[in-house]
């Protein structure tokens, strides 16, 4: 399979768009990356923000582990002002995997010494905490939940991808839909974790709404029924519900929301070794359930309906907005653009630049769409050492608030620091999308039920023998 990521400069990747059709903007003053802003009439120091980045590292009961904490200080000593915290599961059942955060009163005291270590971090590495924004990101996994799942919808296209662990077989049109009575005690769950929040120090709270997750399934349930199914004011409820009622009931709490603008089809591979390249799924048109898609044409976007959320969100007291498109599970080249695959996926069927340019034309009609209101974009870790350069040109010129970098900062926590000091980033440490992490994350055959995540190639000391040990695990067994 061709390598994609050939460039000398970012003029070449400017260039490279163009030929692709698209255009792309760079710019080599970083100054706009550190410029102040507020959220919620908070001064925070600069642009830059680290996306939630789960490591599937916590205990068996939720609280953040040994590898949990050392990712937080490390992020906390970083440099950059946002750190959006990983999902955090608001009930046992909510959780994507075994070794998911879980907030509950048994684990409260745990979450906040690791918000609280990051604050340190941030204070010894000689940087001022005023200006510093925490939070966590509370999840209800719905459809991904283990051991078994919980569906908001019937997803025709979804339905053969998705798994009961608890029978090892895929669920069909007859498994039980949550009922409109599951979600309204779902709504205060949801609260009872913003207030937990509040309590341990989170400045705001994320209410997760992506990758199709319960709150990001229920936004493309046309055809559920009830209340919380349909129309775009009953696919909204209960998101909208629960921004209400924690505004009116946890005052002081900044309410953030990371949310699809996009969702696409599922996708799987075609073919064998390097021509197995990701294709989309048998479907019927107009398509059934997609949120932020074109149902006649649904490899283009159609955003009425997400614009329409972002501004509903903020009139409802949502101050932080953060886009994101697609589903890791079935259409992860949408989610994060890469020049390798994990070794359970596939290659994708675009220029990971087109899946770039994507997250930054989205994000900033988002941004146009509700221009008070902070958006964080998304997408920046393919283009590698060139990646500041993009996301000064998208702050300069208006099309979003935020840069947010995901997998880039498991291998370069303290990228923020060494813009500030350089200029660019550590190149030896720059994320090169090998995908070793999603390779560590996809791994459940550990005593636990989960593999930590996270950058074995830059990152040895933490993840070096656990790649090892994940490897020797695939090897096929010799014959006998």
């Amino acid at each position: 399979m061709a390598r994609y990521f050939k460039y000398k400069s970012a003029d070449d990747l400017v260039q490279d768009a163009a030929r692709l059709g698209s255009e792309l903007s760079v710019q080599d003053n970083l100054a706009p990356l550190f410029e102040p802003t507020t959220v919620a009439g908070r001064r925070v120091g600069n642009r830059l923000l680290i996306q939630p980045m789960e490591g599937c590292d916590g205990t068996l009961d939720g609280a953040p582990a040994e590898l949990t904490y050392r990712r937080y200080l490390r992020f906390g000593a970083g440099g950059a002002k946002v750190i959006w915290g990983e999902a955090t599961a608001i009930t046992p059942e909510a959780r994507a995997n075994t070794r998911q955060l879980w907030i509950a009163p048994q684990t409260a005291a745990a979450l906040g010494r690791m918000l609280d270590g990051a604050r340190q971090a941030h204070r010894d590495a000689g940087y001022e905490t005023d200006d510093l924004l925490i939070g966590l990101q509370l999840t209800h996994s719905g459809r991904y939940s283990v051991p078994r799942p919980w569906l908001a919808t019937h997803d025709p296209l979804l339905a053969p991808l998705t798994f009961d662990k608890t029978t090892g077989k895929p669920i069909d049109g007859t498994y039980p839909l949550l009922s409109d009575d599951d979600l309204q005690r779902i709504e205060d769950q949801y609260v009872a974790a913003a207030r937990l929040a509040h309590q341990i120090g989170c400045d705001f709270v994320d209410l997760k709404q992506c990758h199709r997750y319960l709150l990001s399934e229920l936004l493309a349930a046309r055809n559920r029924p009830g209340r919380y199914g349909g129309s775009f004011e009953n696919r909204t409820r209960l998101i909208l519900n629960v921004v209400q009622r924690i505004r009116q009931e946890v005052p002081g709490l900044i309410i953030a929301s990371r949310f699809n603008a996009y969702d696409g089809v599922p996708h799987r591979g075609v073919g064998q070794g390097d021509d197995f390249v990701g294709r989309p799924v048998p479907h019927q048109l107009p398509l059934e359930c997609a949120w932020g898609t074109d149902l006649h044409e649904p490899a283009r976007e159609q955003l009425d309906e997400p614009i329409a959320l972002a501004r509903a969100l903020v009139a409802a007291g949502v101050s932080f907005l953060n886009v994101t498109l697609g589903n890791p599970y079935s259409n992860p080249h949408f989610v994060r653009p890469a020049e390798f695959p994990p070794v359970d996926g596939y290659h994708a069927p675009e220029h990971p630049l087109l899946g770039v340019l994507r997250h930054f034309r989205i994000a900033a009609a988002i941004q146009q769409a509700v221009p008070g209101t902070p958006v964080a974009g998304s997408g920046y870790s393919w283009l590698q050492d060139f990646a500041p350069q993009a996301a000064a040109a998208n702050v300069a010129g208006g099309r979003i608030t935020f840069a947010g970098f995901g997998r880039a900062t498991l291998s370069h926590p303290d990228f923020a620091r060494s813009l500030a000091e350089t200029g660019q980033f550590n190149r030896k440490l720059v994320c090169r999308t090998f995908s070793y992490c999603t390779g560590l994350m996809r791994a459940k055959d550990h005593p636990l039920g989960q593999y930590p995540t996270g950058c074995p190639p830059f990152d040895k000391e933490a993840y070096g023998d656990l790649w090892k040990e994940v490897e020797q695990k695939r090897k096929p067994a010799p014959p006998r």
